[in-house]
């Protein structure tokens, strides 16, 4: 498992069901367990060759048996979080109210704008189709009027496809009307289209599981209010729950892709993280988007010349990874909050360099799993660098 939240888990030792087993050994208890009974049934010592043909039977139970041994080895894993996937996964995350949070559609605002103002209402009916001419449809969700003497009226509209391909249109792109409407000039989304997510993953479920018992009560740890705002929707891919003084806690949340959440779903999820069922009495909560800062690293690395086929693969793993550790030590509140904890000697980064008088190592505290994960399939880790 990549995901931060989830290293616990990865980090535990494998278990195993049936002590190891392996079909060698297996065939050796089989055929010990042959000779040893003949012998005590005949008097006649025995001993199996390679072609014996009860030997060759043995190997074929020897088959089924280890075949039985991994199911059973499987079915017990599956009560175990660490290994659970798919309908297994979702029976365990039963077992903690919690479920597996299906496919949703993008949502944005459409403006339908008059020809002329008219003295009576001009009917917008629930269901209209807008579009943005490459094959992805909004539907208006109710029905609206643009009152007498308004030009126009905003109307919230829902992608037909449910998943992210409905996300990221900017203000304007969607202004194509598909169902001819009497007097209507004009159509185009007002804000950009978001809140679009793929059925959730195996390692999103297993993380919320995993912070489950957080959520048992009001929010109040931060691990909760991660908890709540992952539940609210698929798409929010990063929460860091921040209190700037005692009685106020704000969240902020990044999008699965990296993108900026628009302003109608940060309102969405302030809302339901301030419902009573999920908010302490005590809580003033404000729902954020993080402040982006651009940054440029200039990176060099060599491949191996065997490895040139995977090239662009090595490549698209090199800049997750080099993400994934400025996250980590983004998280961590710097290269300087980390180096005031005595886990930084030093660090450098391109022109960037940070020196301090603290004696360590820097390497175990400094290791982003995710990024190291990310780089292990690329050939580009030297012996000396693990994960402690």
């Amino acid at each position: 498992m990549l995901n931060e939240t989830l290293k616990p888990l990865a980090e535990l030792p494998d278990v195993s069901f049936i002590d190891n087993d392996t079909i060698d050994a297996m065939m050796q208890r089989l055929v010990s367990n042959y000779e040893r009974r003949y012998q005590e049934i005949t008097g006649k010592e025995v001993t199996l060759g390679a072609a014996d043909p009860m030997r060759i039977a043995l190997y074929a139970v020897a088959l089924d048996l280890y075949q039985t041994e991994q199911y059973v080895d499987r079915a017990g894993k599956q009560d175990l979080l660490k290994y659970s996937y798919g309908e297994f996964l979702d029976g365990l995350a039963a077992n903690r109210s919690v479920s597996r949070k299906e496919a949703t559609a993008a949502r944005t605002t459409v403006r339908f704008t008059a020809s002329e103002t008219k003295d009576y209402a001009l009917a917008i009916p629930a269901g209209i189709r807008v579009t943005n001419g490459d094959g992805i449809y909004f539907t208006t969700v109710e029905y609206a009027e643009i009152a007498p003497g308004d030009e126009y009226v905003d109307v919230e509209a829902v992608c037909t496809a449910e998943g992210t391909e409905g996300n990221n249109f900017l203000p304007g792109q969607v202004d194509i009307l598909v169902d001819p409407l009497p007097y209507i000039q004009s159509v185009a989304n007002v804000t950009t289209s978001e809140g679009g997510a793929a059925r959730e993953s195996d390692e999103s479920l297993a993380e919320r599981v995993y912070l489950a018992p957080s959520g048992y009560s009001t929010a109040g740890p931060s691990d909760a209010y991660v908890y709540w705002a992952k539940t609210f929707n698929a798409g929010i891919g990063s929460v860091v729950p921040v209190s700037p003084e005692p009685g106020k806690v704000d969240v902020y949340v990044l999008m699965t892709d990296g993108s900026m959440p628009g302003e109608e779903l940060l309102q969405e999820l302030q809302d339901y993280l301030t419902e009573e069922r999920i908010r302490p009495m005590t809580d003033l909560v404000t729902v954020k988007k993080p402040e982006a800062v651009e940054f440029s690293i200039d990176l060099t690395y060599y491949i191996n010349r065997s490895d040139q086929a995977k090239a662009v693969t090595i490549q698209e793993n090199v800049k997750k990874a080099v993400c994934a550790q400025a996250d980590y030590i983004e998280a961590q509140g710097g290269v300087s909050c980390m180096a005031d904890a005595g886990s930084v000697v030093s660090a450098t980064i391109g022109k960037f360099s940070y020196q301090s008088g603290a004696s360590g190592s820097a390497v175990g505290s400094m290791l982003c799993s995710l990024a190291y994960q990310y780089l292990i399939p690329t050939g580009l880790l030297y012996r000396g660098c693990m994960l402690w």
